[in-house]
């Protein structure tokens, strides 16, 4: 069993930066990929970013070349820098992670184990 307990969410102005952390514990030996999802009001949980042990990442179109995801092994922990921050980034992000063996990153919720509490992250002047 892996627990996942998530930080860095808040209120920011678009254009602004947040980082978000996620760190992991219990059964970490059986991650092979950490992820981030969101989820805004009425609408499905969605893939924002995610990175195997092995360094491959995938990122939803909508945020490449703003958000980075990045993991600390050493530390078993996920961050998620967000930069240039827009309005419709609003959302719950949920940290998640996968036991699958898999070259690549799992895209759907379904892909992954465990999940972490979720933080809120709101984009507004």
């Amino acid at each position: 069993q892996v627990q996942l307990v998530e930080s860095g969410g808040g209120l920011v102005q678009p254009g602004g930066s947040l980082r978000l952390s996620c760190a992991a514990s219990g059964s970490i030996s059986s991650i092979n990929a950490m992820g981030w999802f969101r989820q805004a009001p009425g609408k499905q949980r969605e893939l924002v970013a995610a990175a195997t042990t092995y360094g491959s990442t995938n990122y939803a179109d909508s945020v490449k070349g703003r958000f980075t995801i990045s993991r600390d092994n050493a530390k078993k922990t996920a961050y998620l820098q967000m930069n240039s921050l827009k309005p419709e980034d609003t959302a719950v992000y949920y940290c998640a992670a996968s036991s699958q063996i898999l070259s690549r990153a799992p895209k759907r919720p379904e892909g992954y184990d465990s999940w972490g509490q979720g933080t809120q992250v709101t984009v507004s002047s």
